[in-house]
């Protein structure tokens, strides 16, 4: 799958717009991510990912990971709203400083959480796995970057 297009494309298009710095949000937003993602540890240990998991835990890991993008965009002033917005976050993904390999694998994963959402796609054990294992490694990175002072 393509790369989403360069940030300032979907500022161009007004997709992302240019906002007040919006704090309250931007913690309440990290703050349900935090709670997500234990969520997320605690139901791997003792569930683990099962056909009947799948679908809803990579939906999980998608929601945990873009709340954490929506933070950093209201901490940075701006805003995403409209068509392609989801794409145009990933792009900010992208800005934040993430490489082409973690930005492909979250654009990917934008799309199969679409499909499931809108399409009624079933994903696999094993792509779910792979969707936590990336979750693991990014949300800290993502966390980081996303400071409220």
């Amino acid at each position: 799958m393509n790369l989403p297009a360069d940030f300032e494309e979907y500022l161009k298009k007004g997709t992302i717009r240019r906002s007040s710095v919006n704090k309250p949000r931007a913690k309440f937003l990290i703050n349900e991510s935090q709670k997500a993602f234990n969520g997320l540890i605690k139901r791997l240990e003792i569930m683990g990912i099962e056909e009947d998991s799948a679908n809803s835990i990579v939906k999980d890991c998608y929601d945990i990971v873009m709340e954490l993008i929506r933070a950093r965009l209201l901490l940075d002033g701006y805003n995403s709203s409209g068509l392609f917005a989801h794409e145009a976050e990933v792009s900010y993904f992208k800005k934040m400083g993430f490489d082409d390999k973690e930005v492909s694998f979250l654009n990917d994963l934008r799309y199969f959480r679409n499909s499931v959402t809108y399409y009624g796609r079933i994903l696999t054990v094993d792509y779910a796995e792979k969707v936590t294992e990336f979750t693991k490694v990014i949300y800290p990175k993502l966390k980081e970057k996303c400071s409220v002072e």
